[in-house]
């Protein structure tokens, strides 16, 4: 079954069913460079993965709703949580559910959606302005993506939508009256390639507050 048809659920299992552990753990540094000095509150993370982002947000005060399909990713997170001494329930709570149809129950001061993209069907807009309305008066909305591809990259690379800032901010349509661009640029960061040799890549960051 080619990307394009296989089932997003039997994707990201099988994909997280490839190695032990497929991120860092750390969190994405265009979320911290953002975040840092934020009012800690109730914070939402989209495809929250192995849970770094989500990890570092509670351990920055927040209160995180932390969502992923893959119920392998899941675990994973709330693991390595609970190794950091954060338990579940506390500042942290796992769920396992399909963005693409699940319905977020704000308000939250922060919703963050780092690297969403899929090379399978996903609704990717869609998704991102059902939770922008669960987004707080005052609240933020973060976006971080690939601009471009990564200098290793593959043909599967090519499949996620890549959206430059500009294009992020055409794409939502958000209304200008009812929310204010805080940031909207490239910003580049070192990473190591597969080989272990050194990289710089390039991340859309998109930065809204609701007025």
């Amino acid at each position: 079954m080619d990307d394009a048809t296989q089932d997003p659920t039997e994707f990201w299992e099988h994909r997280y069913g490839e190695k032990d552990q497929i991120w860092s753990g750390r969190p994405n540094q265009s979320l911290v460079g953002a975040v840092v000095g934020l009012p800690p509150g109730r914070a939402l993370d989209l495809g929250c993965g192995e849970g770094g982002d989500s990890i570092w947000l509670a351990e920055q005060g927040w209160v995180v709703d932390a969502v992923d399909i893959s119920a392998t990713a899941v675990a994973r997170a709330g693991a390595a949580a609970a190794a950091r001494s954060i338990p579940e329930g506390g500042a942290i709570t796992w769920m396992v559910r399909d963005l693409a149809t699940w319905e977020p129950a704000g308000p939250y001061d922060l919703v963050s959606a780092c690297f969403l993209h899929s090379p399978v069907p996903f609704p990717r807009t869609a998704v991102l302005r059902r939770a922008a309305a669960a987004v707080a008066p005052g609240g933020h909305l973060l976006i971080v993506g690939h601009a471009a591809p990564p200098p290793w990259s593959t043909d599967q690379h090519h499949q996620h939508l890549m959206l430059g800032p500009a294009e992020e901010l055409v794409e939502l349509a958000m209304d200008e009256t009812g929310w204010f661009t805080v940031i909207s640029e490239v910003r580049s960061r070192e990473a190591t390639d597969p080989d272990g040799e050194p990289a710089i890549l390039e991340d859309a960051v998109t930065l809204l507050r609701r007025r």
